[in-house]
């Protein structure tokens, strides 16, 4: 599921492959953006911004967006797609690498100028230099009756949490999502655990909360109905959303999380 540690890792790899090379191939299929072709200019560098992708071109900006089902992948000139060419949304090419965006749930172009335009209202990126926990914690206590669960997942609030993180986060510091801001004890820990995990897993291909790498990688996310790691008590799941965040699934342990 992609969020931040899982872009991080996306605009990694479209760095190692792209930047500082002259594009010799640029196939949007995106309809609105079909006709613009950069072929020839300079890929000055790729960038993630909590869940966004910022691939900068010329004196224009790449904004993609992987949602829930895209992807970026790279390859060798001539080597077989592991994925069908009709999924395909973007392709940028070079003379030794082919980066294709599948099935990508958002891509846009703007001129690099204007970024703020389509990123601009994102709170501080864990995974960026302008990290900045006081402002993230400032920004959840700006609404001290929604629910803690709404909160972290907001990106305005900080960039970069998902489902994942938003479930497992509200078990380790013990408290269910729908605890409002104002009642969580200590927010600050919960901004600090939230930097420390995500860090933890940027650079990993499987993401883990509990520290195992195979088996047991979540302590709630996707438990309905087993037992709780930490006290056997039955995993249950649940919806939450409000007016700027649609419902999503969100997992907890009635006794580990009160």
């Amino acid at each position: 599921m992609p969020e931040g540690d899982t872009v991080y890792r996306a605009a990694k790899l479209l760095a190692g492959a792209l930047d500082g090379t002259v594009l010799t191939r640029c196939d949007i299929r995106v309809p609105k953006f079909a006709t613009v072709d950069l072929t020839g200019e300079t890929v000055h560098g790729t960038v993630s911004r909590g869940k966004h992708l910022l691939t900068r071109v010329g004196g224009y900006t790449l904004h993609s967006h992987l949602k829930m089902e895209g992807v970026w992948q790279v390859y060798r000139p001539g080597e077989r797609w592991r994925r069908p060419e009709f999924k395909a949304r973007a392709i940028l090419a070079n003379d030794s690498a082919v980066a294709v965006g599948f099935e990508l749930g958002l891509f846009e172009v703007v001129r690099t100028e204007e970024e703020d335009s389509v990123v601009g209202y994102l709170g501080p990126d864990l995974l960026g230099p302008d990290w900045d926990p006081d402002l993230a914690v400032a920004n959840i206590r700006s609404t001290p009756d929604r629910e803690i669960g709404l909160a972290l997942l907001d990106q305005r609030n900080l960039a970069g949490l998902g489902n994942v993180y938003r479930a497992e986060l509200c078990f380790l510091r013990g408290v269910l999502p729908t605890t409002p801001v104002a009642e969580v004890v200590d927010l600050e820990r919960m901004v600090v655990l939230a930097k420390k995990l995500i860090e933890a897993n940027k650079d990993r291909p499987e993401r883990t909360t509990t520290g195992k790498l195979r088996g047991d990688t979540s302590w709630v996310y996707g438990r309905e109905g087993r037992g709780c790691l930490r006290c056997g008590t039955t995993v249950l799941r649940g919806e939450l959303g409000d007016t700027a965040l649609q419902l999503r699934d969100t997992y907890w342990c009635p006794n580990c999380q009160r």
